[in-house]
């Protein structure tokens, strides 16, 4: 007697608008399948054209068409940054293992050894990683300064950057260090400006 007062006719509850609401065996599955129903974004590989370098959108500086085409400041910055933090860690981390794996140790320990390398690398490859990064920001920060300001994009300008970037690193060591910085910077800056050109 409970049982039938408490049945309840299903029936009644069925929507009509269940019979149109998709599922995952029709949409997925079964059917066709659709980016756009995954994400709005996901059909447009053929129009992303932020990763095509276009002739219109490398900067229009004279001189400023060589091997590695820019964008413009913000590119050079971002890229030149990235790329010296990168070779920077890599060759401090070359020179750490090679110190770490000839420091004399009290104990013949393999964990020891392991230890000691692990710690010249991360000592080295931080200190040159960080070292090259500075330099390379303020040097771009000079160099789209000096090529803004004088309208063109040449050797003496990456020079003229490189002289004030190495002068700027070691202005507080005294004036020797300072010149002998910016003499070697400007030189490295003149002779990759040259490759740059003629590759």
């Amino acid at each position: 007697m409970a049982g039938s007062a408490d049945k309840v006719d299903y029936s009644l509850l069925k929507d009509d608008k269940m019979d149109d609401a998709p599922t995952s065996g029709t949409d997925l599955l079964l059917g066709s399948l659709d980016p756009s129903k995954l994400h709005p974004l996901a059909g447009i590989e053929d129009k992303l054209d932020y990763l095509l370098l276009d002739d219109d959108k490398t900067t229009d500086l004279p001189g400023a068409g060589t091997a590695i085409p820019s964008r413009g400041w913000s590119d050079d910055l971002c890229y030149g940054t990235g790329t010296m933090y990168l070779s920077g860690l890599a060759l401090g981390g070359v020179w750490g293992l090679r110190e770490g794996a000839r420091k004399p140790l009290a104990v013949s320990n393999a964990r020891l050894r392991i230890n000691s390398i692990l710690n010249s690398i991360t000592r080295r490859g931080t200190f040159i990683g960080n070292s090259a990064g500075c330099l390379a920001l303020v040097y771009n920060a000079f160099n789209s300064s000096i090529d803004h300001f004088r309208g063109v994009h040449d050797t003496y300008g990456s020079m003229a950057a490189g002289a004030l970037t190495g002068a700027l690193y070691k202005s507080t060591a005294g004036v020797k260090p300072a010149l002998a910085a910016a003499t070697v910077i400007s030189g490295a800056a003149g002779i990759w400006s040259y490759v740059k050109r003629n590759i």
